[in-house]
Protein backbone atom coordinates (compact mmCIF):
# COMPACT_ATOMS: atom_id res chain seq x y z
CA UNK A 1 0.00 0.00 0.00
CA UNK A 2 1.75 3.19 -1.64
CA UNK A 3 0.51 6.50 -1.79
CA UNK A 4 1.12 7.54 -5.15
CA UNK A 5 3.01 11.23 -5.32
CA UNK A 6 1.31 12.18 -8.25
CA UNK A 7 -2.62 11.29 -6.72
CA UNK A 8 -2.37 13.24 -3.57
CA UNK A 9 -6.03 13.95 -3.63
CA UNK A 10 -6.07 16.32 -0.85
CA UNK A 11 -3.43 18.08 -2.12
CA UNK A 12 -5.62 18.45 -5.02
CA UNK A 13 -8.75 19.61 -3.42
CA UNK A 14 -7.59 22.13 -1.58
CA UNK A 15 -5.26 23.37 -5.40
CA UNK A 16 -8.75 23.44 -6.69
CA UNK A 17 -9.47 25.77 -4.62
CA UNK A 18 -6.12 27.98 -3.96
CA UNK A 19 -4.09 27.69 -7.25
CA UNK A 20 -4.21 30.57 -9.69
CA UNK A 21 -4.18 28.25 -12.79
CA UNK A 22 -7.09 26.53 -11.67
CA UNK A 23 -7.24 24.53 -15.07
CA UNK A 24 -4.29 23.62 -14.64
CA UNK A 25 -5.22 21.78 -12.08
CA UNK A 26 -8.78 20.42 -13.14
CA UNK A 27 -6.40 19.03 -16.28
CA UNK A 28 -4.64 16.89 -13.45
CA UNK A 29 -8.00 15.81 -12.03
CA UNK A 30 -9.30 14.35 -15.42
CA UNK A 31 -5.95 13.52 -16.74
CA UNK A 32 -6.22 10.99 -13.56
CA UNK A 33 -9.58 10.20 -14.41
CA UNK A 34 -11.37 11.48 -11.69
CA UNK A 35 -14.23 13.73 -10.46
CA UNK A 36 -14.50 16.96 -9.07
CA UNK A 37 -16.73 20.25 -8.74
CA UNK A 38 -16.64 23.33 -6.81
CA UNK A 39 -18.76 25.46 -5.33
CA UNK A 40 -19.84 28.13 -2.59
CA UNK A 41 -21.72 28.44 0.29
CA UNK A 42 -22.45 30.97 2.86
CA UNK A 43 -24.44 30.29 6.42
CA UNK A 44 -25.01 30.45 9.84
CA UNK A 45 -25.71 26.80 10.15
CA UNK A 46 -23.50 24.05 9.63
CA UNK A 47 -25.92 21.85 8.04
CA UNK A 48 -26.40 24.18 5.39
CA UNK A 49 -23.20 24.02 4.75
CA UNK A 50 -22.97 20.31 4.47
CA UNK A 51 -26.12 20.09 2.44
CA UNK A 52 -24.52 22.59 -0.11
CA UNK A 53 -21.70 20.05 -0.51
CA UNK A 54 -23.85 16.91 -0.68
CA UNK A 55 -26.15 18.43 -3.38
CA UNK A 56 -23.23 19.66 -5.41
CA UNK A 57 -21.44 16.21 -4.96
CA UNK A 58 -24.87 14.26 -6.02
CA UNK A 59 -25.41 17.13 -9.16
CA UNK A 60 -21.90 16.16 -10.32
CA UNK A 61 -22.53 12.63 -10.07
CA UNK A 62 -19.49 12.42 -7.48
CA UNK A 63 -21.42 10.05 -5.24
CA UNK A 64 -24.67 7.78 -6.39
CA UNK A 65 -27.68 8.85 -4.89
CA UNK A 66 -28.79 5.78 -3.27
CA UNK A 67 -25.59 4.43 -2.22
CA UNK A 68 -25.59 4.33 1.61
CA UNK A 69 -21.44 3.85 1.17
CA UNK A 70 -20.98 6.72 -0.95
CA UNK A 71 -22.64 9.20 0.97
CA UNK A 72 -21.47 7.89 4.05
CA UNK A 73 -17.93 8.58 2.97
CA UNK A 74 -18.88 12.55 1.91
CA UNK A 75 -20.54 13.18 4.87
CA UNK A 76 -17.53 11.83 7.05
CA UNK A 77 -14.78 14.03 5.10
CA UNK A 78 -17.56 17.06 5.28
CA UNK A 79 -17.35 16.88 8.95
CA UNK A 80 -13.96 16.34 8.95
CA UNK A 81 -12.92 19.32 6.74
CA UNK A 82 -15.96 21.40 8.76
CA UNK A 83 -13.67 20.41 12.12
CA UNK A 84 -10.58 22.22 10.40
CA UNK A 85 -12.47 25.24 9.20
CA UNK A 86 -14.25 25.58 12.89
CA UNK A 87 -11.16 24.88 14.68
CA UNK A 88 -12.89 21.64 16.09
CA UNK A 89 -15.87 22.60 17.27
CA UNK A 90 -18.84 22.46 14.51
CA UNK A 91 -20.95 25.08 15.70
CA UNK A 92 -21.59 28.41 13.68
CA UNK A 93 -25.26 30.21 14.23
CA UNK A 94 -25.39 29.14 17.93
CA UNK A 95 -22.29 30.74 18.66
CA UNK A 96 -22.59 33.75 16.39
CA UNK A 97 -20.29 32.44 14.10
CA UNK A 98 -20.98 32.30 10.58
CA UNK A 99 -18.70 31.42 6.80
CA UNK A 100 -18.66 32.35 3.48
CA UNK A 101 -16.82 29.13 2.09
CA UNK A 102 -15.77 27.75 -1.45
CA UNK A 103 -15.58 24.31 -1.55
CA UNK A 104 -13.99 21.50 -3.95
CA UNK A 105 -14.84 17.44 -3.77
CA UNK A 106 -12.19 15.42 -5.59
CA UNK A 107 -12.81 11.51 -6.19
CA UNK A 108 -10.23 9.13 -7.27
CA UNK A 109 -7.57 6.49 -6.73
CA UNK A 110 -4.81 8.02 -4.74
CA UNK A 111 -3.16 4.45 -4.30
CA UNK A 112 -0.90 2.32 -6.29
CA UNK A 113 -2.87 -0.47 -6.18
CA UNK A 114 -6.29 -0.22 -6.99
CA UNK A 115 -7.62 -3.28 -4.15
CA UNK A 116 -7.61 0.13 -1.71
CA UNK A 117 -10.43 1.46 -4.18
CA UNK A 118 -11.60 5.14 -4.34
CA UNK A 119 -11.49 8.36 -2.02
CA UNK A 120 -12.84 11.55 -1.26
CA UNK A 121 -11.63 14.45 -0.06
CA UNK A 122 -13.09 17.64 0.70
CA UNK A 123 -11.66 21.09 0.61
CA UNK A 124 -13.06 24.49 2.62
CA UNK A 125 -11.46 27.84 1.92
CA UNK A 126 -12.99 30.91 3.04
CA UNK A 127 -13.74 33.06 6.12
CA UNK A 128 -14.85 32.57 9.15
CA UNK A 129 -16.08 35.27 12.10
CA UNK A 130 -18.75 37.26 13.82
CA UNK A 131 -21.94 38.34 11.78
CA UNK A 132 -20.78 41.20 10.99
CA UNK A 133 -18.66 42.48 7.63
CA UNK A 134 -14.99 43.12 8.56
CA UNK A 135 -15.11 40.60 11.80
CA UNK A 136 -14.27 36.90 10.17
CA UNK A 137 -10.75 36.30 9.29
CA UNK A 138 -9.66 33.35 6.80
CA UNK A 139 -10.27 29.78 7.78
CA UNK A 140 -9.35 26.54 6.10
CA UNK A 141 -10.53 22.46 6.31
CA UNK A 142 -9.51 19.57 4.33
CA UNK A 143 -11.45 16.13 4.62
CA UNK A 144 -10.54 13.23 3.16
CA UNK A 145 -12.28 9.95 3.49
CA UNK A 146 -12.32 5.73 1.86
CA UNK A 147 -15.69 4.83 -0.08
Amino acid sequence: MSLNKERRIGRLAVMMLLDDDKERTLEIVKELGWTTCTGKVGSMEASKVVAAIETAARKNEIVKTGVYREGHALYHAIIEALHGVTRGQVQLGSVLRTVGLSFAIVRGEPYDSSEEGEWIAVSLYGTIGAPMKGAEHETIGLGINHI
